[in-house]
């Protein structure tokens, strides 16, 4: 009996992700170009400037909330007895990890993207989803990995693109696509509470997601003047405003947020 159920698991995952929004790997879609003025061009490479800099968080961060993971002994085995924690707050030099920053005005409908064909792959890899926050460009393929030798269930909870929550056995790979701009869309598996991931969708290539030090750069940008905001999940988000000019390379672009009064989360 028990043979059986694991060998029908691929076929409900399938079906279910049908029913959810979701598309197995093997299954491709058409990509679609976000809208584009008539006159719209590519950029001009031998123009455009970059956009670099740091976020930064001021005071002392909380404490990350402890995971429990004794409900799944598969998980509990992935951290080999190490505490596991979450990944809410994540600093190093007083640089600003998991924050999101990306061109969100200035851009209008001037320029021509190219669709990336190549996807994008978020895995669940230790009971974490790995990476945290990261970015997608609208129609690009996400590749959603289950590496864990235990059953996930992704559940992803857009404002503008269509949900979707479907169940992923050991091991499977499903592959999604969204058709709008949204910054951002929370990801979670229902199985394991603790799982969480932020996923941001833009119709351009200008994002990044700040690692160790909050260090980020905008490569390849038009000249122009530009509202860059920075996301983060717990503190919120700011705006700044950059004029790029021709070949302008902009190297001290600062984001500071102030670390939370009471320790909580």
């Amino acid at each position: 009996m028990i043979r059986l159920y694991k060998l029908m698991m691929p076929a409900i995952a399938a079906l279910a992700i049908a029913a959810c929004g979701g598309s197995d790997q093997s299954k491709s879609s058409n990509a679609v170009s976000p809208a584009a003025a008539p006159d719209a061009k590519k950029v001009d490479t031998a123009t455009a400037g970059s956009i670099s800099g740091k976020v930064v968080v001021e005071g002392t961060l909380p404490q990350n909330a402890p995971i429990q993971m004794s409900s799944d002994p598969a998980c509990e085995a992935a951290t080999k007895g190490a505490a596991a924690a979450q990944e809410t707050y994540l600093a190093s030099g007083g640089g600003l990890q998991n924050v999101f920053v990306y061109i969100k005005d200035g851009l209008g409908n001037k320029y021509l993207f190219d669709t990336p064909t190549e996807p994008v792959k978020l895995e669940q890899k230790g009971c974490h989803y790995v990476p945290h926050v990261l970015g997608v460009r609208v129609a690009q393929p996400l590749q959603v990995v289950n590496g864990d030798s235990t059953m996930h269930n992704v559940h992803a909870a857009p404002g503008a693109n269509r949900e979707f929550n479907f169940s992923q056995p050991v091991p499977m790979t499903s592959t999604v696509t969204f058709t709008t701009k949204e910054v951002m869309i929370p990801f979670k598996c229902n199985v394991h509470s603790w799982m969480h991931a932020y996923v941001g969708v833009l119709d351009h290539p200008y994002f990044a997601v700040t690692g160790a030090g909050g260090t980020f750069d905008l490569r390849t940008v038009p000249p122009g003047t530009y509202t860059i905001e920075a996301w983060h999940e717990k503190l919120g988000s700011q705006t700044q405003t950059v004029t790029l000019g021709e070949k302008d390379d902009k190297k001290d672009v600062t984001f500071t947020f102030k670390a939370p009064a009471a320790a909580t989360q």
